[in-house]
């Protein structure tokens, strides 16, 4: 007998019918309380914060502070619930004016989001408040830091880098090169210049063979040089304030951490593992998972993080079915362009000499393609990944049927993106 199982894609949701008896297991993570208080744990976290004055006294002693939030990529994590609540706390309680304050948008190598993202990241309200301006990691007035062990050398965003303090609003969650999102990526590659992003983020390829570096992966943070490299780039920031939010995996805001930059966001990243980490006693023949709608979903370079997280549930050779709606295409400006260099044999010799972050993306996703039988359901056409090795389609119902899933195990993951299978025994 089928059952259905809904998926999120895009704004909207898809129902698949599987047969019962086939799956082995419907994979979400483990159950946490969203918060009903919102505006109250904030204030909890940043009166109490892990290794850290209160916030109060910290702001109290500075001039000008800027507030480093993310980008429209990272919406789901709805700072935008938070930004209003933080501004309120900084203007009433610790006497601060508006005009004190700044908010950068954390781009990265991004576009800068247009006005009408800008505020619907803080809210209007504060928008028009609070001078608001996106990162540009091409700016020609960066600061400099110094140079980490890596040999990557820092350099940020000037207003940040001369602030009297600097509070970092970002979300933990698992992180397919640096092991863990939020904390130490507000800085490195979050308002860093597009040499210092490059740099660090080279290091995801293994130096002596072209495949994606062993160290590096989700949930991995000894040992990853990605990681250890943008640690040293954030110590080098005078009066680094963290917050860091985690969710549960409806995308509900479920806990709030605030303190030290580094202490506060660990503690974050370890309430992700007990969410997330989900244990399974063995692997399946086929995976059926979406990203978990939009924003996740909105781009291949955005919806490789479900893919990551998924395939340890997936046989070698398996068949990945991936709902991901792809409305930006590769997100990433330069991600279809490294088909060139894919077709024409020339991929490594170039990525290495010019490594992009979409380039590595793109590498990553050719490099799924290779272990996994990838059939995704999405608007980004056919022809455009079928030389990465991926299979997509525009009609759900041609794809479930080319996936012959007939005596096969599967497992169902609703949501890809929040949730770590884990072959436990």
């Amino acid at each position: 007998m089928k059952k259905d199982y809904q998926f999120r894609y895009g704004n909207t949701a898809v129902t698949i019918p599987i047969e019962e008896d086939q799956v082995i297991g419907v994979i979400d993570g483990n159950s946490t309380k969203p918060l009903s208080d919102i505006d109250g744990a904030l204030i909890e976290a940043l009166d109490n914060p892990i290794e850290s004055e209160p916030l109060q006294a910290v702001a109290s002693r500075a001039s000008s502070i800027v507030i480093v939030i993310s980008d429209m990529t990272r919406y789901w994590m709805r700072q935008d619930l938070i930004v209003p609540l933080l501004v309120d706390y900084l203007v009433s309680r610790c006497g601060k004016r508006y005009e004190e304050l700044e908010i950068v948008i954390a781009t990265g190598t991004h576009v800068g989001a247009p006005e009408e993202d800008l505020r619907t990241l803080v809210t209007s309200d504060i928008y028009d408040k609070v001078k608001t301006v996106n990162h540009d990691c091409r700016a020609d007035d960066l600061a400099y830091l110094g140079t980490t062990d890596y040999g990557t050398p820092v350099k940020v965003n000037r207003d940040a880098a001369e602030a009297d303090l600097v509070i970092c609003l970002g979300a933990a969650t698992y992180h397919v090169m640096a092991g863990f999102g939020g904390g130490r990526k507000s800085i490195l590659p979050g308002i860093s210049s597009l040499e210092t992003i490059r740099h660090n983020h080279a290091y995801s390829l293994a130096p002596d063979a072209f495949i994606t570096n062993p160290e590096i992966g989700n949930g991995i943070l000894d040992g990853n040089p990605l990681n250890e490299d943008m640690l040293q780039a954030a110590a080098m920031m005078r009066n680094l304030f963290m917050i860091t939010l985690v969710t549960d995996t409806e995308f509900r805001l479920a806990s709030i951490f605030a303190g030290h930059w580094k202490k506060s966001w660990e503690a974050a990243c370890d309430e992700v593992r007990r969410i997330y980490t989900v244990p399974i006693k063995e692997k399946a023949d086929v995976v059926i998972t979406s990203c978990g709608g939009f924003p996740k979903d909105e781009s291949l370079y955005q919806g490789t993080k479900a893919v990551d997280n998924v395939i340890s549930s997936l046989k070698d050779g398996g068949t990945l079915i991936l709902l991901l709606e792809g409305r930006n295409g590769g997100g990433s400006p330069d991600y279809f362009d490294w088909i060139r260099p894919l077709v024409n044999g020339t991929f490594e010799k170039e990525l290495r000499e010019n490594f992009t972050v979409g380039g590595y993306i793109f590498f990553l996703n050719c490099e799924q393609a290779s272990r996994f039988n990838i059939m995704m359901y999405s608007s980004i056409p056919a022809e455009t990944v079928a030389p990465m090795g991926i299979k997509a389609y525009d009609d759900l119902d041609r794809l479930m049927a080319d996936a012959d899933l007939e005596g096969k195990s599967i497992y169902v993951i609703p949501t890809g993106s929040t949730v770590l299978p884990e072959v436990k025994g």
